[in-house]
């Protein structure tokens, strides 16, 4: 009897301990590659909440997994990732299809390390992620693991159910699709805080000329309000058009220098609050593209920095 209660004891005390273990390896796993789950999920959205619900969904699998089976867990976890990323992707095509004006990328307070890592850097930024918006979902995703991730052509056809050859197809598709529409150079750090600190003086003080010194002819501003607030319809072009719709901005705002998406970028505050972020896209010293998001629910990312990660 003493035999057969001792056994019970271990039976009992043992499983849940082993279960403690395992749930302890899971959850380590999960949240030491957590920030790059939430790039992967971004780059492929442009939209933080729903990145967040790809790793909600991303765990709920991952704690199903036997993890004596998983080789590599990085590429493992990217791969579920992935897979929810680009369910979500199709629905919010649909969402998209009915958005008043333009749509413009969640904005992301990010902190400086990601703008010194000029790759990620010009992979989040808000032109690229409105030129990854041109592609189809697999393409998409491809592009963003084969060259933001340096993901292996193996992994990325177990991500997105296609073979390495199709796999290979589908990157140079979406490589020569990107390099006709990704944006120009990269201004130095110096030239970015001249213009920036330039461009911002010259709307806190309505200085036209001041502004139409340093936007580009074939500047390009996009505001986006969702419906919820005003903006413009379509995109604002030209230098005088763009001036003239900044020359509005009233001087009770408050303008605050920032980095967003690993560009630089001006929040606009109005009573305290934020009521506008502004991504500024540089190119040889003049401003050519302004990416204006007003729209209240694409703002909850901005009073925190976003830890983003390759």
């Amino acid at each position: 009897m003493n035999d057969r209660t001792t056994s019970g004891w271990t039976r009992d005390t043992s499983e849940p301990v082993a279960r403690g273990d395992r749930m302890d390896s899971v959850t380590q796993a999960f949240v030491a590659h957590r920030n790059l789950l939430f790039t992967v999920a971004y780059e492929m959205l442009g939209s933080a909440a729903d990145a967040e619900d790809v790793l909600q969904e991303t765990w709920l699998r991952w704690v199903g997994v036997d993890l004596d089976t998983v080789r590599d867990q990085r590429a493992y976890l990217v791969r579920i990732t992935t897979r929810q990323a680009l369910s979500h992707l199709r629905t919010l095509g649909r969402r998209k299809e009915s958005y008043v004006g333009p749509w413009l990328p969640e904005p992301l307070l990010t902190a400086p390390d990601v703008a010194e890592d000029v790759e990620l850097a010009d992979s989040v930024s808000m032109a690229m992620l409105l030129v990854l918006e041109t592609l189809t979902p697999t393409e998409r995703a491809v592009f963003v693991l084969r060259e933001v991730f340096d993901l292996g052509y193996d992994e990325i056809a177990e991500a997105v159910d296609k073979t390495p050859a199709a796999v290979r197809q589908i990157a140079h598709r979406a490589r020569a699709h990107v390099a006709v529409r990704r944006p120009r150079g990269v201004a130095s750090p110096a030239e970015t805080r001249r213009t920036v600190e330039a461009f911002q003086r010259a709307v806190e003080t309505g200085d036209l000329q001041r502004l139409l010194d340093i936007l580009a002819p074939d500047v390009v501003l996009l505001t986006d309000g969702g419906g919820v607030v005003q903006a413009a319809l379509a995109p604002v072009v030209g230098a005088d058009q763009v001036a003239h719709v900044l020359g509005r901005i009233a001087t009770a705002m408050s303008l605050q220098p920032t980095q967003v998406n690993g560009d630089p970028a001006l929040i606009v505050r109005l009573g305290g609050q934020i009521d506008t972020v502004m991504a500024i896209r540089i190119d040889d010293g003049l401003i050519t593209g302004l990416y204006a998001v007003r729209n209240p629910e694409k703002l909850s990312h901005l009073e925190r920095e976003t830890t983003l990660r390759r």
